[in-house]
């Protein structure tokens, strides 16, 4: 019989959480982020101001999608681009077939796309026969160890820098003990001819622009430039909701984006893409394409209390925050998004009978939401999602039947103070040992109740 999803993440969950390199490794990088995280944000000088104007222009943003997602078709069409929405995954493969097609396309570079791994691009390329090279340096690095991304905003946090320079020794023939910035230095070497004979590039995209129809694209390596200007065709993927009213929202929007995401006052690169190359241009595509993925984010939009959560711009900041991330790791997710934002997206996105157990994998700490950019609040998202897959009747019968057993007896305290507490440990791990897990040890209850306490001392006054 299949796994199912939830059987998978704690299978792969508990194998991670107790590999001791594995969380050395991400616990590390992550403490560097940390420092780096904190030198980022001193710079604002009130943080927590910019955070509330960034909540208010996305919460604008996206109750309004459909006119500026309009403005944003006619103005970046009156340049000469193409705009095509895609309801699903399916038809966004479609659509992008239809254009390698089109173009005869041999070879594809790719940079800078969470995207085309939420829609499975690369299943496309495969089948269609035709030489798919992503260009970020960390999917590079995930790529050739033939991993999947750890982070959607970091792909290969959970390397060392010692297993990257092996990989290079092994396969680039670099020395052994390679600095990162000669493994760097030796990345961009083997990708620069994939960018300039390659007949598209896809990218994908931070913020769409709906004042001057055009698309924002934030980078570090300078790989999605080139994606988006050498090859003839420049395709590029976003989600309806990467929407923002103005150009001049950019100037909050790229600082949080930037110190959120590496800790980074500004990042290296950051491109404004208007569509093909003009007759006074020298340089950029012929052809410029914009795929606006819908794929379960309407789900979403239609939920009046969960549509907060669109407002993400994938910094990955609550990832980094959160202690089961932390732990485990991004493979146990098996999904684009990890962490407690994909907790909260992905029941939506996959459906919540495939993730919706990912909503009870994040507690409720504040942290992850203390950090956010744009102030999603996703404890109460969290919640909501449990509700909801209750609603549906997602739990299990066992389950049903322990909580209404549980809170029977937690509300009547004479049936609770019956049992010793020798009785009430041998009933919990009956019950709970398998769920808890043979690495940990089960809390005792202890014997005498607080209630039998406080009757026994006021007898004795």
């Amino acid at each position: 019989m299949a796994q199912t999803f939830a059987e998978k993440f704690i299978k792969e969950g508990t194998v991670k959480s107790f590999d001791e390199q594995h969380r050395h490794i991400i616990n590390r990088n992550l403490d560097n982020y940390e420092t780096a995280f904190k030198r980022g944000t001193d710079k604002f000088f009130d943080l927590g101001n910019s955070k509330k104007k960034a909540h208010l222009i996305k919460w604008k943003a996206i109750e309004n999608l459909d006119r500026y997602l309009l403005d944003f078709e006619a103005n970046f069409t009156k340049r000469g681009g193409k705009v095509i929405w895609a309801n699903d995954a399916a038809e966004a493969r479609e659509e992008i077939a239809r254009i390698l097609d089109t173009h005869q396309a041999r070879s594809v570079v790719m940079a800078q796309s969470t995207l085309a791994d939420e829609i499975n691009l690369d299943t496309l390329l495969a089948e269609k026969k035709i030489a798919g090279t992503s260009t970020d340096l960390g999917r590079f690095i995930t790529e050739h160890l033939q991993q999947k991304p750890s982070h959607f905003a970091s792909p290969a946090i959970h390397l060392d820098a010692a297993a990257i320079a092996k990989l290079f020794h092994e396969q680039f023939d670099t020395p052994p003990d390679a600095t990162i910035e000669q493994l760097t230095a030796k990345a961009s070497e083997l990708l620069r001819d994939e960018h300039r004979l390659a007949d598209v590039g896809i990218t994908g995209v931070n913020f769409l622009l709906a004042d001057v129809g055009s698309v924002s694209i934030t980078e570090n390596e300078g790989n999605a430039r080139l994606a988006a200007t050498f090859p003839k065709v420049h395709i590029a993927i976003a989600g309806i909701e990467q929407i923002v009213p103005s150009l001049h929202d950019l100037d909050l929007f790229w600082p949080l984006l930037s110190s959120h995401r590496t800790g980074q006052h500004v990042n290296t690169y950051n491109s404004i893409i208007s569509g093909p190359c003009q007759a006074h241009e020298t340089d950029g595509p012929e052809e410029m394409y914009v795929v606006l993925l819908d794929n379960g984010r309407s789900n979403v939009l239609t939920k009046k209390e969960q549509r907060q959560a669109l407002y993400c711009i994938r910094c990955g900041a609550c990832l980094n925050a959160c202690p089961v991330y932390r732990n485990v790791g991004g493979d146990a997710y098996q999904s684009v998004y990890q962490g407690p934002i994909g907790s909260v997206i992905m029941p939506h996105i996959g459906g919540m009978k495939n993730f919706g157990h990912l909503s009870y994998a994040t507690p409720l700490s504040g942290k992850p939401t203390d950090v956010c950019p744009t102030s999603i609040d996703l404890r109460k998202l969290l919640l909501l999602n449990r509700k909801e897959a209750v609603e549906q009747q997602l739990i299990s019968a066992t389950e049903k039947r322990f909580w209404k057993a549980f809170t029977y007896t937690a509300l009547r305290r004479k049936v609770l103070d019956f049992f010793t507490g020798r009785m009430k440990n041998l009933i919990v791990k009956t019950l709970l040992s398998k769920a808890w897990g043979k690495q940990r040890q089960l809390p005792l209850v202890a014997e005498k109740s607080f209630s039998k306490r406080w009757r026994e001392q006021e007898k004795n006054r």
